[in-house]
């Protein structure tokens, strides 16, 4: 079976740090989100992956390449323009082979079981398999409601309270048998979730939805990035981190230069050839990229550190991101979900908090900025 990873949309949310990198290739604990993504569609049998990309596409093929070091067959098609996601697979339609193929949004962070998924389609001859999800709020996403046998009675697309009839939401992964892939447009800005599942389901064709209370998180915000972080350094979802053990939680890569000072406790994740000075501390769920360096008296506290960064002395990074190539100054405080774009740099005497976000190659003088 086929599958086809949707990996064309521009990240607004995540802005800055999507503006030189496609979501999908943001890292995930030092390793791009999508290397953790394949690896799991590999663990249930898919091997054989289109990625449909439009935004940036020569991230994704420059880093997987052919997929053969990875144990996979991928290949690539590039949408001139986008296409929504069901006319994202209309347009791969010809690399399908005419075969019963799967569908991710590649921005699902999951432990869904990808293997009982596919034997509950053949169970129901469906013609359709949605992933669905319990929400605690559902009014932000539509809603799927289905019947004692599974089978989806309607779609109600972000409805109001007194519409909530399930808690159930769409999460992002499909099963599809060809044939209905031809009531598809072509060529045309169309979804799957307002366009051919209606149209499917109102056709009379079986649509079923496929109920799992695994872990499952749309990674699209700075919030939502970080929580993905904390919640994999938890133990909420199963994940292969890419270092050794050091002990307590806390996984090193090579050259990391360090002392047992420097750890308050894990989890925490620290990349290659990264440097902590005396009288840093690393406090739980922070992560650390590359190649960076943390000086003297710095603390790193639930952040996520893109690689190539330098946190200067006294400096506090609180449950925040900072992406690649950045240097922060002396007694600079960052912290309240806050996002400094790649290539910036802010200097001494900075104070970054309730979400505020710095574009790439920016430069916040001394004591600029006390938000």
């Amino acid at each position: 079976m086929k599958a086809v990873i949707l990996a064309g949309g521009q990240g607004t949310r995540m802005r800055p740090v999507t503006l030189l990198n496609p979501k999908p290739m943001l890292p995930l604990m030092n390793r791009p989100f999508m290397y953790s993504f394949v690896d799991w569609l590999k663990s249930h049998g898919l091997t054989d992956i289109i990625f449909s990309t439009c935004y940036l596409p020569e991230v994704f093929s420059n880093y997987f390449g052919d997929g053969k070091r990875f144990g996979l067959n991928l290949s690539y098609i590039s949408e001139e323009r986008p296409l929504g996601t069901c006319g994202a697979v209309k347009n791969v339609k010809d690399r399908l082979d005419g075969k019963t193929f799967m569908v991710f949004n590649g921005d699902i962070l999951t432990s869904l079981d990808l293997s009982e998924m596919k034997a509950f389609h053949r169970e129901k001859n469906a013609d359709i398999t949605i992933a669905l999800t319990p929400v605690d709020d559902p009014t932000a996403y539509g809603l799927v409601p289905v019947d004692g046998d599974g089978r989806v009675i309607e779609f109600l697309e972000k409805p109001g309270a007194d519409q909530l009839v399930t808690n159930l939401i769409n999460a992002g992964t499909y099963i599809i048998e060809p044939h209905v892939l031809e009531l598809a447009p072509e060529g045309q800005r169309y979804s799957f979730e307002r366009g051919l599942f209606p149209l499917a389901l109102s056709k009379g064709c079986r649509v079923y939805g496929y109920l799992s209370d695994s872990y499952w998180l749309d990674v699209g915000t700075p919030e939502k990035y970080i929580s993905a972080h904390h919640d994999i350094g938890l133990g909420k979802i199963k994940y292969e981190f890419p270092y050794p053990e050091l002990g307590d939680g806390i996984y090193t890569g090579k050259d990391v230069k360090y002392s047992d000072k420097n750890f308050e406790s894990g989890p925490a994740v620290i990349g290659d050839g990264t440097v902590m000075e005396p009288g840093a501390i690393i406090r739980p769920l922070s992560v650390i990229g590359n190649n960076c360096r943390i000086k003297q008296d710095a603390a790193i506290s639930g952040a996520v550190i893109f690689d190539n960064c330098t946190i200067g002395r006294n400096s506090h990074i609180t449950d925040s991101i900072i992406s690649y190539n950045v240097e922060i100054g002396e007694n600079v405080s960052i912290d309240g979900l806050s996002v400094i774009g790649d290539n910036s740099r802010v200097e001494d005497n900075n104070i970054l908090t309730n979400g505020i976000k710095i574009n790439i190659n920016s430069v916040i003088c001394k004591g600029q900025i006390r938000f």
